[in-house]
């Protein structure tokens, strides 16, 4: 393991909070004239997930930093034009298409991999290459069916290849269809000058640690590594040559790394209020997210319904760079329903309101109906201010 040098700043940590929040899009006018494929390469990864309750997540991320951008411009921006691919980065990502190479650790691990939980039947990996080959791009449907009629993990051998050739590198997800993966051959997907696994696992990890302290601007060990799923012992490797700064932060209690372009200017400007994604990159870390907003986050959609706390999508609240709170919310066709809302005090009332009016007309809904408050004293003026923003 290489040494770790001592700090050579010290930041107080309001400064630390608000360099994240910089770093991720939250501080500062947004650059709209890059739109949502400047929010993905500003971000390096946009996590996909199925739940859609609002919107699907990967929508929800750039409406969190630009605002209300057209459901279908969104969409658009991520797919079309050969800008990005999905691949296995911090989860299931959307990635811009100049990190292809620097994934190349990763197809070679899943190459050199020996064991595998689904068995792969004799000559079902070259049916699928070839069929995309003359055919492509196909859904898992239009390659033979995506499941054996079993559970859900139950995949037919076309679809258990066409993954495996995922993984290899050798097929591209250019895209969802009706939330379908869209495979292609990445021979004909991605850009030539791209397309290579040339950069050794060394060089693909320093290059990722840098993006990662880019995109966070500022973290620990396990807040980068964490960031496209590193091990500690690549990070440890690569971050002394990877340009990253050592700082000490004042509360933390491990070391951290920050990118010097952020420590060149003081983060000023003006502060989204908005609703975030519980699957946000400005929050993927629990133990980050604590550190630096003291606000204890966890996605209960994977709870059993008796247990979970603060509901079953609960989104934070993000107003003034702290976390005041969350809602769980749902549809009802021109309604958007707060199921739960919680509120760390009357100072998050408004904040609130505006966020959850501008989500609804943000996804088509006219009306805002609050179900369950847990402050009760704070259900009268959330109601007053949620009229009123929608007046």
């Amino acid at each position: 393991m290489t040494p770790v040098p001592l700090p050579t700043v010290e930041l107080s940590a309001d400064q630390a909070r608000r360099i994240a929040l910089r770093a991720q899009g939250f501080l500062g006018a947004p650059d709209r004239r890059a739109g949502v494929p400047g929010v993905l390469r500003h971000l390096g990864a946009v996590q996909l997930d199925t739940i859609s309750v609002l919107a699907r997540s990967h929508e929800l991320v750039p409406y969190a930093r630009l605002g209300p951008v057209d459901r279908r411009t969104v969409e658009e921006a991520y797919w079309s034009g050969g800008r990005s691919f999905e691949y296995w980065s911090h989860a299931a990502c959307i990635l811009p298409v100049e990190e292809w190479p620097h994934f190349a650790f990763r197809r070679r691990a899943y190459r050199s991999r020996p064991d595998w939980p689904q068995a792969l039947p004799d000559g079902a990996y070259e049916t699928v290459i070839k069929q995309l080959r003359t055919e492509g791009p196909l859904t898992a449907t239009e390659l033979g069916g995506a499941k054996n009629g079993g559970e859900w993990w139950d995949w037919s051998a076309s679809k258990v290849a066409v993954e495996r050739a995922l993984m290899y590198g050798e097929v591209v997800c250019t895209e969802r269809r009706g939330w379908k993966r869209v495979y292609d051959l990445a021979e004909r997907a991605i850009p030539d000058a791209v397309l290579h696994d040339d950069l050794d696992d060394a060089e693909c990890h320093r290059r990722l640690v840098a993006l990662a302290g880019r995109s966070l601007g500022i973290g620990t060990r396990t807040d980068i590594a964490d960031y496209h799923r590193l091990k500690g012992e690549q990070f440890d490797a690569v971050v002394a040559d990877s340009g990253l700064v050592p700082v000490s932060v004042e509360g933390w209690a491990k070391q951290a790394w920050a990118d010097p372009e952020a420590l060149a200017s003081e983060p000023r400007g003006r502060h989204r209020t908005t609703l975030l994604s519980p699957f946000d990159s400005l929050i993927w870390e629990r133990a980050r997210t604590e550190r630096i907003f003291g606000f204890t986050h966890r996605l209960e959609a994977y709870v059993p319904k008796p247990k979970r706390v603060h509901g079953y999508f609960a989104m934070p609240l993000l107003a003034g760079g702290r976390l005041q709170g969350r809602v769980d919310p749902a549809r009802e066709g021109a309604t958007l329903v707060a199921r739960q809302v919680s509120l760390l005090g009357r100072k998050a009332v408004t904040p609130m309101a505006e966020a959850l009016v501008e989500a609804a007309s943000w996804v088509g809904c006219t009306n805002v109906r609050l179900e369950r408050v847990e402050a009760p004293d704070l259900r009268e003026p959330l109601m007053a201010e949620i009229a009123r923003a929608l007046a």
